[in-house]
């Protein structure tokens, strides 16, 4: 598993992490590294078509086709100590599978 924007933007990341767990009225996906972080005043701003002429509208596109079905992403991670999003995905949408083999 690659993360692009962990490895263009995070400095020197050691761990990328993807955990899952319910969490009110849905499931909660989170990807999160312990790299540079988003810096504060970027982040509202990465989200918005156009704002980073070098993600070629990444963060934009996926937050506008996961909201088309109720899912929701954020950047909850803290400067400096490392990006953070969550994706919530609404109950209804989403199934677990078990792997029997």
């Amino acid at each position: 598993m690659s993360n692009v924007y962990a490895v263009r933007y995070g400095g020197k990341i050691t761990t990328i992490r993807v955990s899952a767990q319910e969490s009110g009225d849905g499931h909660l996906i989170v990807c999160e590294d312990d790299g540079m972080g988003v810096p504060a005043e970027k982040k509202t701003k990465i989200f918005i078509q156009g704002f980073d002429k070098s993600s070629r509208m990444d963060l934009f596109l996926s937050r506008e086709i996961l909201s088309i079905t109720g899912v929701i992403i954020t950047g909850t991670g803290k400067p400096g100590e490392g990006a953070r999003f969550g994706t919530m995905v609404p109950k209804g949408i989403w199934r677990m599978v078990r792997d029997d083999a």
